[in-house]
């Protein structure tokens, strides 16, 4: 979204409520913008700011806003959601190699169904992708997103360089492999995701295990 060059993209500014304002726990690797927002009024307040010069994309994790969201219908229906979902097996394998200690809420998907199911309620325009189907066709998966949001195609936003993006640099280490591959990858068809996930064993297995229903429901959803 940040390479199309027609939005202004925000990079989670929830998480610094959740970690931060709310101090629900420490996330490893964040280097923290001193001079960003760190309530939710705060950072609601700059987002509408910035969409006053410009049309704004911003993604997050729907933990962070699940609980506020919601309950904030004038701002809910001033977006368009999104909701990328990501098989729990794949999700949960891969933040384990960055972060050892992270608590299923932090899995996102139960948090991400409460919050999409909520929007949907209230008459919010949300659109279910799944990364899977991304990841196999990009150039298709984005240009039906972007087409259902009112955005022209722009294939030339499928690859990037390495220089990292001044949104990302609060999280810089996280994001550095998505950087150096400078496109999006198909699946690896020679991994066994369960085996990764088998060999890292409790709780992790437990997290894929609450999470997959979730995951399932949105996968309906998509094929709608």
């Amino acid at each position: 979204m940040r390479e199309r060059g027609d939005l202004d993209v925000l990079h989670e500014p929830f998480m610094y409520a959740y970690y931060i304002g709310e101090g629900r726990k420490k996330f490893a690797g964040f280097a923290p913008d001193p001079g960003h927002p760190v309530t939710y009024d705060g950072i609601r307040a700059m987002i509408r700011k910035r969409a006053r010069a410009r049309a704004v994309f911003l993604k997050d994790t729907g933990y962070y806003v699940a609980h506020r969201l919601p309950g904030d219908c004038e701002f809910a229906r001033q977006m368009t959601h999104a909701f990328l979902v990501r098989d729990p097996a794949e999700a949960v394998v891969s933040y384990a190699r960055r972060q050892h200690d992270f608590t299923s809420e932090e899995v996102g998907l139960e948090a991400l169904w409460v919050l999409y199911s909520a929007l949907k309620a209230q008459g919010c325009l949300c659109h279910v992708l799944s990364s899977d189907a991304i990841r196999r066709d990009p150039a298709r998966a984005m240009a039906k997103y972007w087409t259902a949001v009112g955005l022209s195609d722009c294939p030339e936003a499928l690859s990037w360089d390495d220089a990292v993006p001044d949104g990302w640099r609060a999280v810089e280490t996280w994001h550095r492999e998505v950087l150096e591959t400078r496109a999006i990858l198909p699946p690896d068809q020679g991994r066994d995701v369960e085996a990764e996930l088998a060999a890292l064993g409790a709780p992790f297995t437990d997290y894929v295990a609450y999470h997959r229903p979730f995951y399932d429901r949105f996968l309906s959803e998509h094929q709608k």
